[in-house]
């Protein structure tokens, strides 16, 4: 069998974007998480949890797919979903399609604590993603983003690519 050839190193330029992903990574979410602690004494999950919800029709998500959309554990779900129960902005119902599971529902009152806490969310994802962002093309760069996690074609598919 014959061996693979030796990846090509990385440039001083992929180098520092590398470093630069990984550490956007860690911490973009602490810091969208700290403004809207801070802001609004919601935590980023809060908020991902309620917006999900407030997308689909019906405002209605089955457990297992609101944890998937949020990148948590159904048991991480189940806890934080409690709590927002707790504070009225969201119900659990039984799932009518196969008895077994739950879903959960996004009430008037935690649609409300949403549209609350938007403009606070709005205003730190500006300052800290877009007002550093300048004049690169967004489209462009929202599909190779899309790419690399594996949501969406490739960063040149329909993004203008001289190819």
């Amino acid at each position: 069998m014959p061996t693979a050839p030796a990846p090509k190193p990385l440039s001083q330029e992929e180098q520092a974007v590398m470093r630069a992903l990984g550490r956007i990574m860690r911490m973009l979410p602490r810091m969208l998480d700290a403004d809207l602690e801070r802001d609004q004494r919601m935590s980023l999950s809060e908020y991902q949890v309620l917006r999900h919800l407030s997308e689909t029709p019906c405002r209605v998500m089955r457990m297992s797919e609101l944890a998937a959309a949020a990148d948590m554990s159904l048991s991480g779900m189940t806890r934080l979903v409690g709590r927002l129960e707790s504070l009225g902005f969201v119900e659990r119902i039984r799932c009518e399609a196969d008895g077994r599971g739950a879903n959960a529902v996004l009430t008037d009152a935690g649609l409300a604590r949403l549209r609350e806490a938007w403009p606070s969310h709005l205003a730190s994802v500006r300052r800290h993603i877009f007002d550093h962002l300048g004049d690169l093309d967004l489209p462009r760069l929202a599909a190779a983003l899309a790419a690399m996690t594996g949501d969406g074609p490739s960063a040149c598919d329909g993004a203008g690519c001289d190819e």
